[in-house]
């Protein structure tokens, strides 16, 4: 990636996001973020995460998007060459009501399009999930979104509004003058990701729960069906190194929705089994009941992406959840209460 390039990271103190800042400064790339630290889980953890980029050389800023087109120019995106859209209310849970949903999905996402258009970004990368197709995530992009969550539904609702910007950019461009860049319109495209996991992961998801329980010999909590659920368990590095490679190769990405994950097929108990070989401890399980909305497959339909761009998913299962119990082991364990 050019030097000169600068990346604005929404919601860059989560783990994709932070992961990402981190590849693309490596990459040569100005990577800055914006994070509003909410209480979805302890915004402590987040903090130290952003403490940690910043002593990398990243730039954060703190902000509420539903605020984002109020300001002629927010600071964070001023003199910024792409955005790539992370920040979100992320998950499947009883207790978030449908309010928040929204506000951080949909509303959040309206009020950044406005302002990014009138700061003239002209990448935006808008980061959807394969929670948009429902209780089975194996359909290829055309296939039909039949969300089962607030979750899914708020993030479709996110993406619609992303591409309908970016049918109205188009449009505008046909009807009037160039500006003065000599480019016009919005240029966006959307990335369903699929079961990401890796290095600072939310603490609420599968692999966090299960590392931490066997090392501190806790019970493992499991919702009861989801031990033979199929998903396509895509490493955080994978998905940083698609996401640059989405950026380098903007004329073949820009306005094209695309599937990212891996496209082999695990269930949850094989993957289980697999952090237990590393750890080589058993967890002690606590089956819960069913949980509403959880999706019974995921199974990355990836052609579409790896014929356009030539993206390819590199790390196994296994080999990216050691490098994840290492990371719990080394920077974890008995220093951060990362619950």
């Amino acid at each position: 990636m050019a030097v000169s390039v600068r990346v604005l990271i929404t919601g860059v103190a989560g783990y994709i996001g932070s992961n990402l800042a981190l590849r693309l400064k490596e990459e040569g790339a100005e990577a800055s973020g914006l994070d509003g630290f909410t209480d979805y889980y302890d915004p402590a953890l987040k903090r130290e995460t952003a403490r940690r980029l910043e002593l990398a050389g990243v730039k954060i800023f703190e902000g509420d998007l539903t605020e984002a087109a109020a300001s002629a120019m927010p600071p964070y995106l001023e003199n910024v060459d792409a955005v790539v859209h992370f920040a979100a209310q992320p998950g499947i849970s009883a207790t978030t009501p449908w309010e928040d949903y929204n506000r951080n999905n949909v509303v959040a996402t309206h009020c950044l399009l406005e302002a990014v258009r009138k700061a003239g970004v002209k990448r935006f990368v808008n980061v959807s999930s394969s929670s948009v197709y429902g209780l089975r995530a194996t359909d290829s992009e055309i296939g039909e979104p039949k969300p089962a969550s607030w979750y899914g539904e708020t993030k479709l609702a996110a993406e619609l509004e992303v591409m309908g910007a970016v049918r109205q950019g188009r449009q505008m461009k046909n009807v009037k003058s160039k500006t003065e860049d000599g480019e016009g319109g919005f240029s966006a495209c959307s990335l369903r990701l699929f079961s990401v996991y890796g290095e600072r992961e939310r603490p609420d998801k599968l692999f966090p729960r299960l590392i931490r329980a066997i090392a501190n010999e806790e019970e493992f909590p499991l919702f009861e069906g989801s031990w033979d659920h199929q998903r396509s368990f895509t490493y955080v590095g994978d998905i940083c190194e698609a996401i640059s490679c989405v950026l380098n190769n903007w004329e073949k990405a820009e306005g094209e929705i695309f599937n990212v994950g891996t496209d082999r097929c695990f269930t949850t108990g094989e993957a289980i089994e697999t952090v237990q070989e590393i750890m080589g401890r058993k967890a002690k399980i606590n089956l819960l009941p069913p949980r509403p909305g959880d999706q019974a497959a995921t199974h990355a339909n990836i052609g579409k992406i790896r014929k356009k761009l030539g993206w390819e998913p590199k790390t196994s299962l296994r080999g990216g959840l050691e490098r994840m119990v290492k990371w719990y082991m080394d920077e974890v364990h008995g220093k951060i209460d990362w619950r």
